[in-house]
């Protein structure tokens, strides 16, 4: 069965910010909370998957040896029930992502936006990255809120994470296997261009990863 996600990363106001952390704070951190994925972070650090070409296949990932530990990463990287509930606009809260974050960004450059069929962007990031990079992001598994402030104090960690050297950065896009269009901005670029645009700019950052359909 096939199905279609989004990672997004959006700019905007502080008191926006402020608006929308109630809503999806408490998400992001019932996600992070659970004992399951926790667990499954800690193993994908222990054992991080070898050249996705021994285990990924189009329309489906094949693996033998490491099966129990591809499965707890390919469970990681796909969006979480919490904060799904954010985009789905369930009730009785009938706010959505959809209408109340993506649909109030005034340009392309104030969001990184990847949507993926049958993939999800975020579990190909981290597997670009890896576990030692990714440790350094703020937030869970993709999903942060932060104001001007904090995006100001985490830059440098997220230049860290995401700053390559030319063979790092040949290594990185070597494990990713997205395609991208020719207007299309890749997983290892969008997210280092909204920090830094944020950080310019004194905007706070939202970041969420989900199933669309």
């Amino acid at each position: 069965m096939g199905f279609t996600s989004a990672w997004s990363i959006s700019a905007h106001d502080d008191d926006f910010i402020s608006a929308l952390a109630p809503r999806l704070l408490l998400l992001i951190d019932a996600e992070q909370d659970e004992p399951l994925a926790r667990e499954r972070w800690d193993r994908w650090r222990r054992e991080p998957l070898p050249d996705f070409r021994s285990w990924w296949k189009p329309f489906g990932r094949v693996c033998r040896s490491e099966a129990d530990t591809l499965e707890s990463f390919l469970e990681l990287t796909a969006s979480g029930e919490h904060v799904q509930k954010l985009y789905d606009g369930l009730p009785p809260d009938d706010f959505s992502l959809l209408n109340g974050v993506w649909d109030r960004i005034a340009g392309a450059e104030d969001i990184f936006l990847s949507v993926q069929s049958k993939e999800y962007a975020l579990r190909v990031f981290f597997h670009a990255i890896g576990p030692a990079r990714a440790v350094l992001l703020p937030g869970w598994c993709g999903n942060f809120l932060l104001t001007s402030s904090q995006v100001r104090q985490t830059l440098p960690a997220v230049e860290r994470a995401l700053g390559f050297t030319a063979e790092e950065r040949a290594q990185a896009e070597d494990q990713d296997w997205l395609e991208y269009g020719d207007d299309e901005e890749s997983v290892l670029d969008g997210p280092l261009r909204m920090w830094r645009q944020a950080a310019a700019d004194a905007r706070g950052l939202c970041g969420v990863s989900v199933t669309v359909y």
